[in-house]
């Protein structure tokens, strides 16, 4: 794994949160009423979780999205200061509250409801007003908790400028051949890849996207096609303790990696292993690990 010694320049556009954590003894079936023996809140939302994670592996890391002004959109804004990002383009509103995520989660399960508000409420716009930044950016991250009308204007942006992009395509949706087409990078939950594809056919969409799809499960494997043969990367000696920000882990893993001028290969196993250090921690933040824990 080689790290230059540039500082690779990142912005990612997309979702913040507070998680609420639930811990129960089971996850509750449709009218079923549980008690949470434990609850937690944490920092969360895709684009806060990338964000984070390449900013702790060294990256100077521009962060756009929107909150609304209340004490949490505060709190989110603090931690991001706290984190080294750039959050001169995070926006407020006051017509909708900060984001929300309410996770009830047991022995390893979980049911997750997100209530994006203010998240709905990112621009192109904003987007836009970010323009100078891109020019010198060295990749762009995405996810899929703002809308697809600031997606799709984000990666014909960052095309324009020539930036790499890569797409944590989640929560799934389908996905027009001008987004797959586009990006660099994608990376999908194997469960939903019919979603994000409208297909199932899994070996005939990864010889399609060689080395540009990685597909995800829940125990840290990721599939990918080189061109030439299927690859799997997975970690024995992994334990996927808590799965809360795995695929964003692996997101900012990989784009560091390719930042770095890595190989495909070496940008999956680095992806692989910044997931598995977050499963070892409760949030999608907290486990998150920085350029000092790998390079000591």
């Amino acid at each position: 794994m080689n790290f230059s010694s540039e500082q690779p320049k990142i912005i990612v556009v997309g979702s913040s949160s507070i998680d609420l954590v639930l811990e129960t003894e089971k996850v509750p079936c449709p009218n079923e009423t549980v008690i949470a023996r434990h609850s937690e809140s944490y920092f969360g939302g895709k684009g806060a979780n990338q964000a984070v994670g390449t900013a702790r592996l060294g990256a100077s890391v521009y962060f756009i999205g929107c909150v609304g002004m209340d004490p949490l959109g505060q709190q989110i804004m603090r931690n991001m200061v706290n984190e080294n990002i750039n959050v001169g383009f995070v926006y407020e509103t006051d017509e909708e509250a900060t984001g929300t995520a309410y996770v009830t989660t047991s022995d390893g399960s979980a049911a997750i409801v997100v209530v994006p508000a203010a998240n709905n409420f990112l621009s192109i716009e904003h987007v836009e007003a970010a323009d100078k930044y891109f020019h010198t950016a060295d990749l762009v991250l995405l996810q899929l908790e703002v809308s697809m009308k600031v997606i799709e204007y984000t990666i014909r942006k960052a095309k324009k400028y020539g930036n790499k992009v890569g797409l944590y395509a989640s929560p799934a949706q389908r996905l027009h051949d001008e987004v797959l087409d586009n990006v660099d990078f994608i990376v999908v939950k194997s469960s939903e890849l019919h979603i994000v594809f409208g297909e199932d056919q899994r070996e005939e969409i990864l010889k399609k996207y060689f080395n540009k799809l990685f597909v995800r499960d829940d125990i840290n494997s990721t599939v990918y096609f080189d061109g030439t043969e299927m690859k799997y990367c997975r970690n024995d000696k992994d334990k996927t303790v808590y799965k809360m920000g795995m695929g964003d882990a692996f997101t900012s893993g990989f784009a560091i990696a390719l930042c770095h001028q890595n190989s495909i290969e070496e940008c999956v196993k680095f992806g692989n292993e910044v997931s598995a250090r977050v499963s070892g921690k409760k949030g999608s933040q907290t486990g998150l690990p920085r350029v000092s824990d790998f390079f000591s």
